[in-house]
Formats: structure tokens, sequence, C-alpha cells
């Protein structure tokens, strides 16, 4: 479908944004879904780049994939979850279908059941193998910014969870089948999937500068994560006030609005907790070092703090070296173990 043209300050620009013409296509008797395309390249992006943070900061190849199998479906039951639950009436209601629970590729994903779901299962599973929560939570930080960037293009695809009408020139085009009652055919509205997508790009790109940032000056110690909370909230705040579909309501906000400000203020809180006790991105417990601590630090970066932890068999050093520290060869009662506080 062509893109309507519109000429404005002399130059020619889309004047609306259309809607996919199919979201669905079948492989034989399989149906292949453009929403659940969208949700796993995301992960599969999450799960990939992950890995890559990962190993750069000394930890162990592959540990994102076994987190991600985990952690994954977890993730996805409790954003439907929390979608049913805070979405009564189009399941329990005198209207509703308590079949739909069930098809979640008609869409429905609440974004917070699944961080919450994900991260707890997750933090849960890397205690229990003995890995250190903050390097791996700042690794996995952008990833999941960049993953929810990708999965939201799903909404545009079901043409769902669209703002109000707009006469801007990249409003969205609904067909006649999506179209909210009391709505006449050719209304444009916000496009929210591209707000969000895009606010969490940006998003991705903040985090990245401020991981140089507080690498530079020490340690994140588990901060991306905390500041991830944060950079998403405030949009998703913005972008939830935009949206025209039925929501619980609480004092006259969408109830979405109102967890998006409590986790801000629970990330606001764990930043400023971590920074105060003083953060450090030892991996101590999974076989392997950080990476190389900040020029300019003097030793007393995090490699330092893994060297005197030992390695996670109490031979060698983390870092591979075998050469002892001199606090080993001076001190009768052998290595001091590095703090192992979880932050």
């Amino acid at each position: 479908m062509p893109l309507p043209i519109a000429a404005i300050g002399g130059s020619l620009i889309p004047a609306s944004i259309p809607s996919p013409p199919q979201s669905v296509w079948h492989l034989g008797p399989i149906p292949v879904r453009a929403y659940s395309i969208c949700i796993l390249a995301g992960v599969a992006l999450a799960v990939w780049w992950t890995d890559r943070r990962y190993r750069a900061r000394g930890g162990r190849a592959e540990l994102a994939l076994d987190t991600a199998i985990l952690t994954v479906p977890i993730g996805i039951v409790c954003a439907r979850l929390y979608h049913v639950i805070t979405s009564p009436d189009a399941y329990f209601g005198p209207n509703g279908d308590l079949a739909r629970v069930w098809r979640t590729w008609e869409g429905g994903i609440g974004i917070w059941g699944g961080v919450a779901g994900g991260l707890i299962s997750g933090a849960l599973f890397l205690r229990h193998r003995g890995v250190r929560l903050a390097p791996f939570a700042d690794a996995v930080a952008p990833a999941l910014l960049a993953a929810q960037a990708i999965g939201r293009f799903g909404n545009w695809f079901n043409q769902e969870l669209f703002g109000g009408p707009t006469a801007l020139p990249w409003g969205l085009e609904i067909d006649r089948a999506h179209l909210p009652a009391g709505y006449a055919p050719g209304t444009l509205f916000h496009p929210t999937f591209l707000y969000e997508a895009l606010w969490s790009a940006m998003g991705v790109c903040a985090l990245l500068w401020l991981e140089r940032r507080l690498r530079g000056a020490g340690a994140c110690g588990g901060r991306l994560l905390w500041a991830y909370l944060m950079v998403y909230t405030s949009g998703r705040a913005w972008v939830e006030h935009l949206r025209i579909d039925d929501a619980q309501r609480v004092l006259g906000l969408r109830l979405n609005e109102w967890t998006s400000l409590v986790v801000f203020v629970i990330g606001l809180i764990g930043f400023i907790v971590v920074t105060r006790r003083g953060p450090s991105d030892a991996i101590t417990a999974d076989g392997a070092g950080p990476a190389e601590a900040p020029a300019g630090s003097g030793g007393a970066g995090p490699s330092a703090v893994v060297d005197e932890a030992g390695g996670a068999d109490g031979g060698e050093p983390a870092g591979g070296s075998g050469t002892p520290t001199r606090e080993k060869a001076d001190d009768p009662r052998g290595p001091r173990r590095a703090p192992t506080e979880l932050s």
C-alpha cells in the first residue's frame, strides 16, 4: 500500500503510517504470526547481545542462553497472567470470552508481568548457579530494552494498543475490522507502538553512555538494571497516557501508569542504594573474572577484587595468570575472600 503524501513546509513527507495488510502467514497447516515473530526476534537479540556483553566482562559463555531457557517461558506466562488480571472484563466480564485467555497470539502480553517474572526467576537461577547478580544485570539491561523495542512492532501487525486520534503526519491507519467503536473510517491514531519503540532505542543509547561513565569511574555494580527501570518507565508512562484501549483506572489514571510510577521509584531507590554501598563488577563464583579494570584505576578495580578472591576452585586467580598477589605471598592466613553479597 503506497503511503499518502502531503506537502508540508515545501517538503514531501508521509501523511500517515499504514497498518500491515496481514499479520499471519501459513506454512501448510502451520500459522506463522507476526506478533510471535517480533517477540521471538527480540528474545533472540537479547540473548545474543547479553552473552556477548557478559563474556566481555569475563563471565562464562552461554550462561545467557541457559538463563533464557528458564526465564523466557516464565516471563511469557507471567506477562499473560498480568494482562488477564488487569483486563478482567475482556475474559470474565458479561461480554468476555474465557477461551481467549489462551490465545496469546491475539495480543495481550503485559510487559510488567514479563519483566517481573523474568527478573525474579533469572535472579533465583543465577544465585543457584553461584553467579553474582550485578555483572549479569548490567549485561542484560540494554539488551532487554532493545528486545522491547522490537517486540512492540507486534502491536503494529495486530493493529492494537494505539493512541487517540491525531492529525499529525505520522498518524496510524487502522482497518475497519480493528477500528474502535465511535470512530469513523479514515481516522488516524497515535502510533504508540512506534513511540515506545523509539523511546526504547534511545534508552539503549542512554544506557550505553551511562555504562561508559560508570565504568570509567570504577564500576557499574548492577546500576544499569536500575537505570533501565527508570528509563523505560519514564517513557512508558507517557505512552500509556496516550492509549485509548480499555484499562483499569485508579484515581483517574490507567493502572499501568501507576505501575510505571512505582517501578520508576523502585529503580531510583535501587540505583541510589547500590551507589552508596560501593558498586563492584567482580564475578566471584562462576569460574571467571571480570573484564580488565579501567585505565588509571591503579589496580584497585574489579580485576583486583577477583584476584584476591581467587578462582572458583580456590586455585589460581580468576585472571588465570597463576601469579600470586602480594597479599597472598605475605599474609600467612592466606588470601582474603571477596565480599559475596549480591547487589
